[in-house]
């Protein structure tokens, strides 16, 4: 009698090539801390009201927090690259989000609040450009929207959770938010422990160690990426930071809900929902990004963008504002970790955290202008027409895009 050995499908076990222990453990890691930020993300506003910030000084609050992650995430990319080194900024930058959320509730003086807050988006710029240099570092250009989908589909299961979790704990527990913030700190505990996980690799190119100083950079060497850049380079991140101009935050979309008439309860589930799109989306998007082409991935999501933004003014009814949502979680899957895996298939690998950073680091800056264009526009004129211009005008980058990236082949 003879047996059929067992033998695991095709497509599993290039999945298991594609996804290594390295990709695993920094997508575990991203989804317990979104699970913790994003826990907040929705009552942060709520909280500092509560507490006596006004709208304009919590516009400050987030304003320098923002710019401080934007600016240190092209440093940190950069001395990333020039230490060849990834996990200890990857390791360093969770460990100061996590530790800032229980700071953010132990004492509400304002001070202490910018600190706390300041240091959590710190932590972020700390981490963002060696984790993604590593995931690159992990993959072949071949596999880039396949491994940066996973990251970005864990990533976006934890901004799920959050959210969930928060609106669960508050309906049994009206305005206790300052808990929140507490139990906050436990996901992010769990990330910091699979750091410990992580191993640089030492027998790349990009981490090969040598016995001469270092020396490090200035705070903004990093700026001098862009004339060592390929034109491929400069003409897909000016494209992208045209997109960062027009697209502001997404406070706006939940605002627009708000003006619906829309519940709290029901806003929460929107935003619930567009990061199940997202997160169930992000790797199969990736795959076919594989296939497609990722700029044809990546102006398709530009195109969804337009489209969502331009009707986004006119939505009056949950059905309309649900289908709107859906195709942003499309777009999110199309665009987020797409534009990463190009932009490191364009820098040379001793390069990939200073490309990364470098673009970080304006579209956080661009991304801080087109909300406040946005919010100026809000007010002055109305949401219609803010929605409006933002559709109007990524739809214009998606023409550059579609032009320059047609003739810059590679």
């Amino acid at each position: 009698m003879t047996y059929d050995v067992y033998r695991a499908p095709s497509s599993i076990l290039n999945m298991s090539k594609i996804l290594t222990r390295t990709i695993l453990l920094v997508s575990f890691v991203s989804l317990f801390t979104d699970i913790a930020s994003e826990m907040l993300y929705p009552i942060m506003p709520v909280y500092l009201r509560s507490i006596g910030f006004s709208v304009l000084l919590i516009g400050i609050l987030e304003g320098v927090a923002e710019a401080t992650a934007g600016l240190s995430k092209g440093y940190f990319g950069n001395l990333s690259d020039i230490l060849k080194k990834r996990v200890p900024f990857v390791r360093g930058g969770y460990v100061l989000s996590a530790i800032s959320k229980p700071l953010l509730a132990i004492w509400t003086f304002p001070l202490w609040i910018f600190f706390a807050r300041t240091m959590d988006r710190f932590g972020k710029g700390i981490r963002t450009s060696a984790r993604d240099a590593m995931l690159s570092d992990e993959t072949t250009p071949e596999h880039k929207g396949k491994v940066f989908g996973f990251h970005r589909s864990m990533d976006t299961v934890g901004a799920a959770i959050g959210p969930v979790f928060a609106l669960v704990f508050l309906y049994f527990y009206p305005e206790h938010y300052k808990w929140l913030f507490i139990i906050a700190f436990f996901p992010g505990l769990i990330a910091i422990s699979l750091t410990f996980l992580l191993k640089d690799k030492h027998n790349s190119p990009v981490h090969q160690f040598t016995s001469s100083p270092v020396n490090k950079p200035g705070f903004f060497s990093y700026f001098r990426y862009w004339k060592k850049a390929t034109p491929r380079y400069r003409y897909l991140v000016i494209g992208l930071l045209l997109f960062a101009l027009f697209n502001s935050s997404d406070a706006f979309l939940l605002l627009a809900l708000k003006n619906q008439g829309i519940s709290d309860t029901h806003m929460i589930g929107f935003y619930i929902f567009y990061n199940l799109v997202y997160a169930l989306l992000s790797y199969p998007v990736g795959a076919i990004a594989d296939r497609i082409g990722l700029k044809t991935m990546l102006i398709t999501g530009l195109v969804l963008f337009s489209f969502v933004y331009f009707f986004f003014g006119f939505a009056a009814s949950t059905v309309v504002f649900g289908i709107l949502f859906l195709f942003y979680g499309i777009y999110a899957a199309s665009t987020e970790g797409i534009s990463k895996a190009l932009i490191s298939n364009l820098a040379a690998s001793s390069d990939t955290a200073t490309a990364i950073g470098f673009f970080n680091s304006f579209s956080s800056i661009f991304a801080l202008l087109s909300s406040s264009l946005a919010g100026i526009l809000w007010y002055s004129i109305g949401p219609k027409a803010m929605f409006m211009v933002s559709g109007i005008g990524v739809f214009c980058v998606v023409i550059y895009l579609f032009l320059i990236l047609r003739k810059r082949k590679g």
